[in-house]
């Protein structure tokens, strides 16, 4: 199986995100369940997915997370 870089990916699972973007999965995860219906978000059955993109800009116009 190919190993493709977390900055190609259009999506990333919590973990993936939080290595990425230098947050802790608890804080991950704490954002998730604050914004479920944020544009960031995807479920894939049980499976949440970070859209790497989305998120970029949800940080961006974050003062605090």
């Amino acid at each position: 199986m190919i190993e493709i870089p977390y900055w190609e990916k259009y999506m990333l699972t919590l973990r993936e995100a939080a290595e990425y973007f230098h947050i802790g999965e608890k804080k991950m995860r704490q954002i998730v369940d604050e914004n479920m219906d944020a544009k960031f978000l995807l479920e894939n059955g049980n499976r949440i997915m970070i859209k790497k993109k989305l998120f970029e800009e949800y940080l961006n116009n974050a003062s605090v997370i």
